[in-house]
């Protein structure tokens, strides 16, 4: 080191001070400095099957545009989001403070290749450059926690038609001895284009060394088209060993997200129009037939078999005359392997004051196995009322025909019951003025006509308020011919389920059910 003397050793040090300040200065430009660009960064190049990747494109620009991306290599996006930061940066002395980063989450079970994406900043276009992801699998042993835990979805079945069932199993894979500190949080998959629900009581079982955690879940597919089934997801909460207590114990908790693999369903039309899909047998059954005026008869109709029975509804009866009540319908589904088993159990109590006929009914099954359209029929029953209007419109007849007999006895002269007081006034008593006659007939007419009237007005108010399970089973039939079909059979079916925040706008259901309800009485003949 060269010694500092007098004024020229001074000098010399102002002028490094001056140096090392402008190297600073230009230094600082540089980290400040407005440079519009965008670039893409990932959280891991190299993962296991399942977990998550976050994949984040950063755009510098006041006016920043991102591509629509709905999937990556065909690995679908879990997640959107996007982050401003504040960085101010001076250009042409304008004030520029704009960084922008949108992230896309997604977790791959393969090999995937981030493309290059065009993001537009300040009305300019510029590209990413593509990214290569490594996919290891679940059970590899070179990688730290690769095989702790992971999700895994299957289904029974790849393809299947407009109501058959499909059977979803979602696996929780944890290896025996991983320290939780939280327990998961599990997020089911989505099923759209499905009806869908809870199919019993999760299962909980050991293998080998792994704790596995299965949930079940029936898909009954609505519209036709090819659909994407999951992924299902949950975040493992895992204890952060480099944070210990003064007893050894971890303080702090990470989550690490995790998702199942997806699984493609092709959904075709069904080749014949039917009620359901499977293969059932229908039995029913009337507590009596012979019952005194208004007491209940209850007719019980009960559907077994395989495939499934949720959201069907037998047809209601509409009986001129007779008053009939119907309980909702006892469903109880049950899996035996991978085969659906459905029972269907629903009564229905007829009250009269006369004798009535019960309808026989017929639904339809489609068999996927045959591919033939089978009819389940319930047979008529006749009902016998004690004391009916009918029986007794026969006693009057057999009056009249006595009283007769009691005319024409009165021109003999036997003495007998028929010289009673009574006998003397029937013979006595004059044919009415045909005035008289002809109100009758006209008042008969007029009563006729407002009953008639009133007839009409009840059932159309019926027709009016039709129950909205009544529609779910007169639409669900057409949910692939139209749109609006399919809209209020998904919200019937959310309604039904408990969705209490749902409204249903009455006059397009009635509108819709006007329109189909005829088709339906048609094929349940």
């Amino acid at each position: 080191m060269v010694p500092i003397h007098g004024d020229q050793g001074i000098q010399k040090l102002l002028l490094l001070i001056l140096a090392l300040c402008t190297f600073a200065n230009a230094n600082e430009v540089e980290v400040f400095s407005y440079v519009p660009e965008a670039k893409a960064l990932v959280s891991d190049t190299e993962i296991v099957a399942g977990h998550m990747v976050r994949l984040k494109i950063r755009a510098n620009g006041d006016k920043v545009v991102f591509p629509k991306i709905d999937e990556i290599d065909g690995v679908k996006v879990l997640e959107e989001r996007e982050i401003v930061v504040n960085r101010p940066h001076y250009i042409n002395g304008v004030l520029k403070k704009e960084r922008t980063i949108r992230i896309y989450t997604f977790a791959p079970h393969h090999d995937v290749t981030i493309p290059s994406y065009n993001v537009e900043i300040d009305g300019r276009t510029y590209r990413t450059k593509p990214i290569k992801i490594k996919v290891m699998p679940v059970n590899a042993q070179n990688t730290e926690d690769s095989n702790k835990f992971f999700l895994h979805l299957e289904t029974n079945k790849k393809s299947a038609i407009i109501g058959e069932p499909i059977v979803i199993t979602v696996s929780l894979s944890l290896k025996i001895g991983t320290r939780l500190s939280e327990n998961p949080i599990y997020t089911r998959p989505a099923f759209e284009g499905f009806f869908s629900e809870d199919l019993g009581e999760e299962k909980v079982y050991i293998k080998r060394d792994r704790q596995i955690t299965e949930v079940k879940y029936l898909l009954t597919p609505h519209s036709a088209g090819s659909f994407s089934v999951g992924p299902a997801r949950a975040k493992i909460g895992v204890s952060d060993r480099s944070k210990l207590d003064m007893f050894g114990r971890a303080v702090r908790t990470y989550w690490v997200p995790i998702a199942s693999n997806s699984v493609k369903i092709d959904v075709t039309k069904k080749p014949q129009e039917s009620d359901l899909v499977g293969r059932f047998t229908i039995e029913s059954s009337l507590d009596t037939n012979n019952v005194k005026a208004n007491e209940p008869v209850t007719l019980t109709v009960k559907i077994a078999g395989n495939g499934t029975l949720e959201g069907f509804e037998f047809p209601d009866f509409e009986m001129d005359g007779v008053t009939v009540y119907s309980d909702d319908a006892e469903v109880r589904t049950t899996l035996e392997g991978n085969q659906v088993k459905s029972d269907y159990v629903k009564s229905f109590t007829f009250i009269s004051d006369h004798d009535f006929t019960i309808p026989a009914r017929r639904i339809s099954a489609y068999d996927t196995k045959s591919k033939t359209v089978k009819y389940l029929e319930t047979p008529s029953y006749d009902v016998h009322v004690e004391g009916s209007r009918g029986i007794a419109a026969q006693k009057s007849q057999s009056r009249t025909a006595g009283a007769g007999k009691v005319h024409s006895d009165l021109k003999q002269p036997q003495k007998s019951m028929l010289d009673t007081e009574e006998g003397k006034n029937i013979s006595e008593v004059q044919p009415p003025p045909w005035w008289m006659i002809a109100s009758a007939f006209v008042l008969g007419l007029l009563a006729m006509y407002l009953f008639q009237y009133f007839l009409s007005t009840k059932r159309k108010r019926r027709r009016a308020a039709v129950k909205e399970s009544e529609a779910l089973q007169i639409l669900y039939p057409h949910t692939n011919r139209s749109k609006a079909v399919e809209d209020m059979v998904r919200t019937l079916y959310a309604k039904e389920n408990g969705d209490k925040t749902i409204v249903i706008d009455k006059a397009v259901l009635k509108m819709l059910v006007e329109k189909y309800e005829n088709n339906l009485g048609k094929r349940s003949k």
